[in-house]
């Protein structure tokens, strides 16, 4: 069988898989659940470089695969799916459009950059980063559900896009911008996972209560027959 499957890439292999679930939840529209599975991809690339390295003795073979494969996998789950998140959030006018394009080829940019030095500083040292060069890619993971917890909470949908183009055009900006930004330590990669996974739940169910009971407020409102409205609820928010 051609390809590496031990445990060093079992997290890139689960974060992949995760982020083609958050694309089919976003094509479907239930973008909750899609911010859930993108900051499952998040958490899983905070931990596969530190389970990797756990393992002595990696031949150059294994090295660079695990370089190349988490690279790839990080196009999917922080390019490919934020992109279709925001698009099907709104971001889907004429000048939405060119943002969208540029955050993905920023990302892109950025991982093949990282690919060559990595491989370059790998063969001299085998050492972590203690600091990234420029935003990394799975910041994403932490940005849009964050951004997805205001929206949860405040009702002005034209303030949320605005912000949303902001944002992407600020994060992709950033990927490819030459600064220098610490590696967070053990605690606080520990006090991300803890904030972004408060943000999910108020998504996935805080956030989700709060459209749902508003969707019913309207369509109790326009609809004759008060029936209709489980119906029609069941069949767009239907779990």
């Amino acid at each position: 069988m051609l390809g590496f499957w031990d445990y060093t890439v079992v997290l890139t292999y689960i974060s992949f898989a995760s982020a083609c679930t958050g694309i089919f939840c976003a094509v479907s529209m239930r973008l909750h659940w899609a911010i859930f599975f993108l900051a499952i991809c998040g958490l899983c690339d905070m931990f596969d470089g530190k389970i990797a390295r756990t393992k002595k003795g990696r031949t150059e073979e294994e090295k660079s695969f695990g370089i190349q494969i988490d690279s790839l996998c990080d196009i999917v789950c922080f390019g490919i799916l934020p992109i279709i998140i925001c698009y099907k959030s709104g971001m889907n006018r004429f000048y939405s459009l060119p943002i969208l394009v540029f955050y993905g080829l920023a990302g892109l940019v950025r991982l093949a950059y990282f690919n060559v030095m990595e491989e370059k500083r790998q063969a001299q040292t085998e050492e972590a980063r203690k600091y990234y060069q420029g935003l990394p890619i799975t910041s994403m993971a932490i940005a849009l559900p964050a951004l997805f917890v205001a929206a949860s909470i405040l009702s002005n949908h034209k303030l949320f896009l605005a912000a949303m183009h902001i944002l992407v055009l600020a994060v992709g900006t950033l990927f490819i911008t030459d600064f220098k930004l610490r590696k967070p330590t053990t605690k606080e990669v520990i006090l991300l996972v803890a904030a972004v996974a408060l943000a999910v739940l108020v998504i996935v169910f805080v956030g989700h209560e709060i459209k749902m009971h508003r969707f019913r407020k309207i369509m109790g409102g326009l609809c004759m027959y008060k029936p209709v409205v489980p119906f029609v609820l069941h069949a767009l928010y239907g779990r």
